[in-house]
Order: C-alpha cells, then structure tokens, then sequence
C-alpha cells in the first residue's frame, strides 16, 4: 500500500506542530525583546521574568531566551509595543496588543483584517473604557455584552485571524 508509512503521517503531524511552535516562540522572542529594552538590558526587571517564565511555561529552550535577550542589547529593528481599539461585529469592543518594528504596516495590515472580518479599527480610548485591569496586568471586560450566535461566530473568526498575524500579541473582548 502506498503512502501509507508510519513516518508519513508522522512527518505532518510533527510539521503541523513544528509551525505553531515557531509561530509561538516568535511571538515570545518579541515579548521578551521589548520587555528587556524596557528594563535596558536588566534581567532581574520584573516584566523581563514574567516573559521568560512565560516563555519557559511554553517549553522554548534556553538557547531562545539568551538570543532574545541578547537581540535586546543588540543593534536591529527596533520593536516596539503597540496597543489598537476597534469593534467587531456585533459593537463589541476589541483591544489589539502586540510588537512591531513598523507602526504602519501594522496598522494597515489590522485595518485591512478587520474590514474583511466585518470590525472597524477606533480611536485612542473608543474602547479602551469597557475594559479594567486585573491584578496580572490583563485586561478583563468590565459589562461583558451579549451577541448573536451569528455575530459570535464572525467575531471568532476575526480574533483567530489577528491572533494568527504576526504581530500580534493578545486580542481582548467584552463579548460575553
């Protein structure tokens, strides 16, 4: 029988797996390269532990984190944090958290998945409002609203594909 190899099937589901890693490990490298240009280069910085235990919580290697914390001290793009308001379908309320080298293409590159996805990008503090932050530093819905099971599935598939850009970091929302 052809094609039918135990090493085939497992070639793709180490690739399928292979690819979420990266795609994870990437965005980690970015949280902890900012956070150390933060603290200018000191490891002991409370925001530099908390993403190097969030990047060990995610089994990265060691290698990873000395390279990100060297990037830090490095000469390169300089990444910086950006945070976007929107709506969605439905008027719920969206926060955009996540690390750029290039405020412009990310923010049209947002715009352009938001409109795709029925949201529109909002002003500094439109949405910023419906939203209070807890005692880690997240952000949690302070009147979470209700919406269509119609509006809920379009909304998930707008963070799904803003969680899947690049720079992006978290997507919060006061969808109950």
């Amino acid at each position: 029988m052809a094609g039918h190899s135990k090493w085939a099937k497992l070639k793709h589901v180490k690739g399928k797996t292979d690819a979420q890693k990266a795609k994870t490990f990437s965005k980690l490298v970015r949280f902890i390269t900012v956070e150390a240009k933060k603290a200018r280069g000191d490891r002991n910085a409370a925001g530099v532990r908390a993403a190097i235990e969030k990047a060990k919580a995610a089994n990265m290697p060691a290698d990873n984190i000395e390279r990100a914390l060297a990037k830090a001290s490095g000469e390169g793009a300089e990444l910086e944090a950006v945070v976007y308001e929107a709506y969605g379908p439905g008027g719920v309320a969206l926060i955009i958290e996540g690390y750029t080298d290039n405020r412009n293409r990310t923010a049209q590159e947002i715009k352009h998945l938001l409109a795709l996805h029925g949201g529109a990008l909002a002003n500094p503090g439109a949405a910023m409002w419906a939203f209070s932050k807890n005692a880690e530093g997240k952000l949690e819905a302070m009147s979470p609203i209700e919406i269509s099971n119609e509006d809920a599935q379009k909304l998930a598939d707008l963070t799904d594909a803003l969680e899947e850009h690049d720079d992006v970091n978290e997507v919060y929302t006061n969808a109950a």
